[in-house]
């Protein structure tokens, strides 16, 4: 829709004609906008639906604005058609021809009936406080229907636009979201039995109302364009509440497939329990059996106790392979996860336990090593039949081999023996000749104290 020339003084007749040519296009475009907001299809769904809010205030505002709109344009075409046929008098215009010309191409020469632009009587109009008559310059009247043109027209495209894309996307939603009801049945997510599935039932009735929400007021969904446009439906669709159910629908689905994978898998991961829980309880045994041992061979040690295999682990491997036999996947997911976790730190807590009580005899057994290394090494320096040394090897070899052994008595025998063959391999000093004594002035054992 274009704007009609400028006023100015009168007109000749070749700018009368120009303008009546303008005025001529100017008609056939504004009646060709007019006559496709007619026939839009956001139009024709907003006559037929029942609208709540915002779209039901702003569609009643849009069609009076329309019927405003018609109005304009009749006057309009009145006008025009008046010119046309003073013009087509007579071929060369006279002078009061052509004042009359330019008054109704450039003055206030077009009424428009108040009551008629209000839609009905002398009420408030779109265009302000209805009056019993308006008169406007043809160009100012264009300038009105442009105005009254585009704001019907972004009303009506908003929410063609809102119906365009969010009903069509709900509907595909709650076809996946019906899909994942019947999955989640088949493994028995119901509603108040998993958490899922009541989550399902939330999803169902938020969509069913989101639907209904923007079919009857499609405009509670609009967001205009930041800063506003000067096009005509300039903005998008406002998806949020649409992509929070869609990404809670994707959590539930994801929850139910973790349930299929359980189905699939379930009897290895059983056997894979009962097979960890009996590590464990091995392990536990051996625990058992590795204390009495220590308590046998080992004295004055902290030897701590061992607790026997938690029955509760077996009576929930046992109620999991129930819910195995009985289909109920959704009660053998969970259960299945924190008894794989418990599994494992039972086995680790037998290991540990296992460790603790045979640490003792790890220490045994160290002792024993290092007393031997020691034999060894003053052998093979040709000192093994040393008396002392063999005193002393002797003496910590009893304590090591008997039981129960004293591993504090033990240790400190192995040190004595330590510090006297490293006494006995030390380097001679030059000159000084002589066997050395190694023990004290009485000729007791010097490395008797440790």
């Amino acid at each position: 829709m274009g704007v009609a020339g400028p006023p100015g003084p009168v007109m000749d007749r070749d700018e009368v004609d120009r303008a009546l040519a303008r005025l001529g296009a100017e008609h056939e475009a504004i009646e060709s906008s007019l006559l496709a907001l007619q026939d839009h299809a956001g139009r024709r769904l907003l006559e037929g639906a029942r609208l709540t809010g915002v779209t039901q205030s702003r569609w009643t505002d849009t069609e009076r604005a329309i019927t405003v709109l018609w109005s304009y344009f009749d006057a309009y075409t009145a006008a025009l058609r008046t010119a046309r046929e003073l013009r087509a008098r007579r071929r060369w215009l006279s002078r009061e021809d052509l004042v009359e010309l330019t008054e109704l191409l450039r003055g206030e020469s077009v009424t428009v009936s108040g009551g008629a632009a209000a839609g009905g009587g002398p009420a408030p109009s779109i265009t302000g406080p209805a009056r019993l008559s308006e008169r406007y310059t043809l160009q100012e009247l264009v300038a009105r229907m442009n105005e009254l043109y585009a704001q019907s027209l972004d009303m009506v495209v908003a929410a063609d636009a809102v119906w365009s894309a969010l009903p069509a996307r709900i509907d595909l939603l709650s076809a996946e979201l019906q899909r994942t009801r019947q999955l989640a049945h088949s493994v028995g997510v119901r509603p108040g039995e998993h958490p899922a599935g009541d989550d399902l039932e939330r999803i169902t009735s938020a969509l069913l109302r989101l639907r209904e929400q923007v079919v009857s007021d499609p405009l509670a969904f609009w967001q205009p364009a930041p800063g506003g446009s000067s096009a005509p439906g300039g903005g998008r669709p406002d998806t949020d509440r649409y992509d929070r159910e869609a990404r809670a629908l994707e959590d539930v689905r994801r929850e139910i497939d973790a349930v299929l994978t359980v189905r699939q898998d379930a009897e290895a991961r059983l056997v894979k329990l009962r097979d960890v829980l009996s590590r464990a309880d091995r392990t536990l045994a051996e625990a058992r059996a590795a204390r009495g041992e220590v308590l046998a061979k080992i004295a004055a040690s902290e030897v701590p106790a061992v607790s026997g295999p938690p029955t509760v682990l077996q009576e929930q491997l046992a109620r999991a392979a129930e819910y195995r036999r009985l289909g109920q996947w959704n009660r053998l997911s969970p259960l299945l996860e924190s008894l794989e976790q418990k599994a494992e730190d039972e086995l680790l807590r037998a290991r540990e336990s296992l460790t603790a009580v045979t640490a003792p005899l790890a220490v045994r057994a160290e002792l024993r090593g290092r007393l031997d290394a020691y034999k060894a090494k003053v052998a093979r320096l040709g000192m093994a039949e040393d008396p002392l040394l063999v005193e002393r090897y002797d003496a910590a070899r009893r304590m090591l081999w008997s039981a129960p052994c004293d591993l504090r008595a033990a240790e400190a025998a192995v040190l004595r023996y330590q510090q006297a063959a490293a006494e006995a391999l030390a380097p001679r000093v030059p000159g000084q000749g002589g066997p050395v004594d190694r023990r004290g002035p009485s000729g007791s054992d010097r490395g008797d104290a440790v």
